[in-house]
């Protein structure tokens, strides 16, 4: 089972190059960033995760460059992004940054996406949040045809982009895709539609149930092989992770403090006992 990382690094933390060599050299597979563009002071959605947030929340650097920067130190890490919220995001530039990343990493990139929880974040994106699955999932096609290998044009319900030149493609011709979110039917019907697996919350689905239901949806649609299952912010213990692996979970990501060097290189310590 592989071992990788998430954090909330911001202005405040440790720096992304200190961290991505840190990792590296313990042995960890991954490093997971998260985003948000900004957060809206008043918000429908602050009981979701409290409120007030966590500091971190309101001081992420954005993944896209931390991630750059991370790439750059090391040769091995793969690297994620949990979550993009892609229905932020112009499709255009977001299919350029997510090729480029891709592209200078040697293929380390997983493109994480998530729906959004706060309703005011996405509103100062222009986003409708009644139609924003739709939206993400419109925005995903549009990237794939950007990335396709022949100029190769698209016309969605939400936008549209000639056939043009655009490179660099991803080096597998399209990064590992994961989507987030709560266990549903229809979430489990989008992955096996559009993506490569399920980036879940730990400790917010029972994933004994769950994950059969998503092999169920897989192979409605047909799909080969089996929907890679990704366990997001899993604060680890032993019991937990045989747990996970018995269910065949073949990547845990662990939540790191948003903090310092000294206190994140710690922690960094402590979960090595979990590789």
């Amino acid at each position: 089972m592989r071992t990788a990382t998430v954090i909330f690094l911001t202005d405040e933390t440790i720096r992304p190059d200190r961290l991505a060599r840190a990792l590296e050299e313990r042995g960890f597979t991954g490093l997971y960033l998260p985003e948000h563009s900004h957060i809206p002071v008043d918000r429908k959605a602050s009981a979701l995760m409290g409120d007030p947030l966590p500091r971190e929340f309101g001081r992420t650097l954005d993944a896209f460059v931390a991630l750059g920067q991370a790439a750059v130190v090391t040769e091995r890490l793969a690297l994620g992004t949990g979550i993009t919220l892609v229905a932020q995001h112009d499709p255009i530039n977001l299919a350029k940054q997510v090729a480029t990343l891709d592209f200078l990493s040697g293929g380390r990139f997983t493109l994480g996406v998530g729906l959004g929880w706060i309703e005011e974040e996405a509103a100062d994106h222009g986003v409708e949040w009644a139609t924003r699955r739709e939206l993400v999932r419109d925005r995903l096609a549009l990237m794939r045809a950007l990335w396709a290998a022949e100029p190769t044009a698209y016309e969605g319900a939400f936008g549209s982009v000639r056939a043009s030149h655009a490179h660099p493609k991803p080096v597998r011709g399209a990064p590992r895709t994961l989507l987030g979110g709560v266990a549903s039917a229809k979430l489990f019907s989008h992955i096996a539609q559009y993506a490569d697996g399920w980036l879940p919350n730990d400790g917010r689905d029972d994933l004994t149930e769950a994950l059969p239901a998503l092999q169920q949806a897989w192979q409605r649609e047909g799909r080969e092989k089996k929907p890679e299952v990704v366990l997001y912010g899993v604060r680890p213990s032993a019991e937990k992770l045989a747990h996970f692996r018995d269910l065949g979970v073949e990547e845990v990501v662990l939540q790191l403090p948003s903090a310092g060097e000294a206190e994140v290189l710690r922690t960094l310590d402590d979960y090595a006992q979990y590789l």
